[in-house]
C-alpha cells in the first residue's frame, strides 16, 4: 500500500476500535471519543485548558445532532488537526 493508502487504513482501524467498545460499531459515544482522544492524541489534551474545552471540541464535532461521533465526523477532527498542525495551511 502506498503511505496514503496506510494512512487511511490506520484511521479507518482507529476509530472502529474505539466505536466497538460499547457495542455500536457506526459511531463513537461521548466516553469513546474521549478515550480515543486520550490515548490517540494525548497533546491535545494537555493542550486543553480545561476540561470544558474539551466537552466543547466534542461537541462541536457531532454535526447531526445525535449525541455520537460517526466516521464522517471522526474524519473531519482529523483533517482540521492535521491543517491546524501544517505549517501550509490558508490562513484566514
Amino acid at each position: 500500500m502506498t503511505q496514503l493508502e496506510t494512512a487511511m487504513a490506520i484511521l479507518m482501524k482507529t476509530f472502529d476500535t474505539y466505536a466497538s467498545v460499547d457495542g455500536k460499531k457506526d459511531t463513537l459515544s461521548k466516553i469513546e471519543c474521549k478515550t480515543m482522544l486520550e490515548k490517540e492524541l494525548p497533546g491535545l489534551l494537555k493542550a486543553a485548558k480545561n476540561q470544558a474545552e474539551v466537552d466543547k471540541l466534542l461537541a462541536g464535532l457531532d454535526f447531526n445532532g445525535d449525541s455520537e461521533i460517526d466516521f464522517a465526523e471522526f474524519a473531519v477532527l482529523v483533517v482540521s488537526l492535521t491543517c491546524a498542525c501544517h505549517d501550509r495551511s490558508p490562513k484566514k
